[in-house]
């Protein structure tokens, strides 16, 4: 989830859409938290409805941040050192995730440090999370500050996963897919096309669906690995390839792409082929990528324009706080065997509204000013 630099004008619109993204990610997570909710009682299958894709959307982050790293910075390296790179992405993006980290322990300890079994995790083990996951040090499954105990690489703060991932992907684009003239960078982003296809479609990781990443457990670390090396590489030839069009009312046709992606039901598979992949792989490779260029082709002005700026700036704190209160949420409806959206609906628009609450003061408060004194010093 990356920002442009504040040296070079950029495309507003695409600010605007990574906060429309996050904000169908917390919703996602609230249906994702029913089909848990569901499963962990034994009551249903666990298939999360109404918001089935939402989990793609981080992959429209990933996408986003191929087109706007390869957009600041591709023409800066005469006068900027990896050092000095490192730097930049640190300070836009270490902050929050450190803030996450303790926002997570504490939701942790308001639970009653209890993981999912039932069973409650002593609270060094906590500390030691915390510790692990403000240095982004991955856990485990199984290890003691596995806290929950369901895999998660950063059990504080699950969605901590895709930043490390994004960290990994700034390391390639920095050491070498920089360097790759455009007609390179083309055919390297085919093949991973190819190979994204033959993992997911073919349901390598027995998911039948894209939603890898997230713990270290067989080969799911290196289908997280695909997930983001894929479509940050089309983000990049995006970038240098794209050609503005005036578009008018890019932002909402946009918005309204997203949610009626991510509303399409489960599809189930057929043979050894997973349909519901497929169809993601298709968002992705196809929609996606229109999508962005789209949202570049349009502008941002008067009431749209103060839209997309709200929401841009509150996209990554909201993606980054909001699910250690979605941790309690989970609790909360497993110890109340809640299963659907009608029997805790004003608690699960709490949660949003608390999500949102939190995101934007952990924003003015926190993060504004920590990047601003850490980038001008």
């Amino acid at each position: 989830m990356t920002y442009f630099t504040d040296t070079k004008p950029h495309y507003a619109l695409l600010d605007g859409l990574r906060g429309v993204a996050a904000l169908l990610v917390v919703i996602y997570h609230i249906f994702e938290g029913l089909a848990f909710a569901e499963a962990t009682d034994g009551a249903g299958s666990g298939l999360i409805t109404t918001f089935n894709h939402g989990h793609i959307a981080v992959d429209f982050f990933f996408i986003l941040s191929g087109f706007v790293i390869s957009y600041a910075y591709d023409d800066r390296w005469g006068r900027m050192s990896l050092g000095g790179f490192f730097k930049r992405r640190l300070i836009r993006l270490h902050p929050m995730l450190i803030m996450g980290a303790i926002i997570g322990a504490v939701a942790f300890f308001a639970t009653g440090c209890e993981r999912w079994d039932g069973s409650i995790t002593p609270a060094g083990w906590v500390m030691l999370a915390l510790l692990h996951t403000m240095f982004m040090i991955p856990a485990v499954p199984g290890v003691p500050y596995e806290v929950r105990g369901n895999g998660e690489m950063f059990p504080l703060n699950g969605p901590g996963w895709s930043l490390f991932i994004e960290y990994i992907g700034n390391i390639c684009y920095a050491l070498f897919m920089r360097r790759m003239p455009t007609k390179v960078l083309a055919f390297f982003t085919l093949l991973l096309g190819l190979v994204h296809a033959w993992f997911f479609i073919g349901d390598i990781s027995g998911y039948d669906m894209i939603g890898v990443g997230w713990t270290i457990d067989k080969i799911n670390f290196w289908g997280g690995f695909i997930r983001m090396l894929f479509p940050m590489s089309m983000g990049m030839l995006l970038a240098r390839t794209f050609r503005p069009r005036k578009i008018k009312g890019a932002f909402w046709i946009c918005t309204l792409m997203l949610i009626v992606l991510f509303a399409v039901p489960y599809i189930p598979s057929e043979g050894g082929i997973s349909l519901n992949s497929l169809y993601e792989f298709i968002c992705i490779a196809c929609i996606f990528p229109a999508l962005v260029w789209i949202g570049a082709c349009g502008t941002a002005t008067g009431a749209t324009g103060r839209v997309n700026s709200f929401l841009g700036e509150l996209s990554y704190p909201l993606y980054i706080v909001h699910y250690p209160i979605m941790y309690i949420f989970y609790a909360w409806l497993i110890r109340k065997d809640i299963y659907t959206l009608a029997g805790c609906w004003p608690t699960a628009l709490a949660a949003v509204i608390s999500s949102i609450a939190l995101a934007y003061i952990c924003l003015k408060y926190y993060d504004r000013p920590i990047r601003r004194r850490l980038t001008g010093r």
